[in-house]
C-alpha cells in the first residue's frame, strides 16, 4: 500500500447498516482520492462492525472502527470521531451517511471547496443545483420547514442547516468547544454549522442530489425531530442573552483534549 498524508478523513456513524456498511465503504476507496474512513459503531446488533473489521486486510492502514457501547446518537458518535481525527492529525474531517443518501463521488467537491479556503463545506440539497430524490413530498415538506425555521430563528443563512455531509478543516474543529456540543440529531448538525459560523469561519454550500436510503431503516423519530424544534430556540437565546461565542471557542490547544461579520458563501452558479 503506498504511504499517504493523513489529510482526508471521512467519518461514518452506523446502527444496524449491514447491508449497506461493505457498499459504501468500497465506494469511497473506489475514488483512489486518498480519503481514509473511520466507523463508528454504536453497537449494532446486526454484526455491522463485523463486517467492517472483515475488511481491514483489504484496506490495511485507510480503514478503521471505534466500537461504542449502546445506542448514543448521531451527534455523540461524531463528537468522537471528531476527537479520533484531531488527535491523529487530519487536516479534513468528513460526515457522511453510511446508507448511500450521499454520494460519495460528492466527497472530492467538498474537500475542493476547503482546500480552496472554505472553513466548512455543507453538501446541500437546498441551493440551486441541489436536489432530492425518492423521498414522499411530507418528508421533503418537513426537510424545508426545518430549514427556513432554522434561518429565520438563528439568522444563520444557510439555505441547508441540518444537512449531515460536510466537511470541516480541522482549524474549524480546533477552535470548537466540541465537549460543549450535546445535540443528537438535526440540532446537532444545526449546532455545528452556527457554532462554525459564530467564530467567523466562512461556510459554502455545494449543491448536491440527495438519495433516500434503499436499504436498511431510517433513525428518524419523533425526538430527534422535537429536539431540532427546541434546539434552535436554545441556540437563539444563548447567542441573544449570553456570550455565545465565548462558551463555544474551544480553550485546549489543538483541542484533543475535548475528545469525548461571518461570511456564508455558495458556489457561483447556485443564484
Amino acid at each position: 500500500m503506498p504511504i499517504h498524508d493523513l489529510e482526508k478523513l471521512v467519518i461514518i456513524p452506523t446502527y444496524n447498516e449491514r447491508e449497506n456498511i461493505k457498499s459504501i465503504i468500497d465506494a469511497v476507496f473506489l475514488l483512489q482520492q486518498q480519503f481514509d474512513v473511520l466507523i463508528i459503531d454504536d453497537g449494532s446488533p446486526d454484526g455491522t462492525a463485523a463486517i467492517v473489521k472483515s475488511l481491514f486486510l483489504k484496506y490495511p492502514g485507510q480503514l478503521f472502527l471505534e466500537e461504542r457501547k449502546g445506542k448514543s446518537g448521531l451527534g455523540t458518535a461524531y463528537i468522537h470521531g471528531f476527537g479520533w481525527a484531531l488527535q491523529k492529525g487530519y487536516d479534513f474531517i468528513f460526515e457522511m451517511d453510511a446508507d448511500f443518501s450521499h454520494n460519495p463521488c460528492d466527497l472530492q467537491r467538498l474537500y475542493e471547496a476547503c482546500k480552496n479556503g472554505a472553513g466548512v463545506a455543507v453538501g446541500s440539497r437546498y441551493v440551486k443545483g441541489g436536489a432530492v430524490e425518492n423521498w414522499p413530498t411530507n418528508r421533503i415538506a418537513l426537510s424545508k420547514g426545518a430549514s427556513l425555521y432554522t434561518r429565520i430563528i438563528t439568522w444563520m443563512p444557510v439555505m441547508d442547516p441540518t444537512a449531515g455531509f460536510v466537511c470541516y478543516r480541522r482549524e474549524v474543529l480546533e477552535a470548537i468547544n466540541l465537549s460543549g456540543i450535546h445535540f443528537v440529531g438535526y440540532a446537532f448538525q444545526i449546532e455545528m454549522k452556527f457554532a462554525a459560523w459564530k467564530l467567523g469561519f466562512t461556510i459554502k454550500e455545494v449543491p448536491i442530489t440527495f438519495k433516500d436510503r434503499k436499504l436498511g431503516d431510517s433513525k428518524m423519530n419523533k425526538g430527534i425531530i422535537k429536539e431540532g424544534v427546541l434546539g434552535v430556540l436554545k441556540l437563539r437565546w444563548l447567542s441573544l442573552f449570553k456570550n455565545y461565542r465565548n462558551n463555544v471557542k474551544s480553550t485546549c490547544p489543538n483541542n484533543t483534549l475535548n475528545f469525548q461579520q461571518p461570511e456564508v458563501v455558495w458556489e457561483k452558479n447556485n443564484f
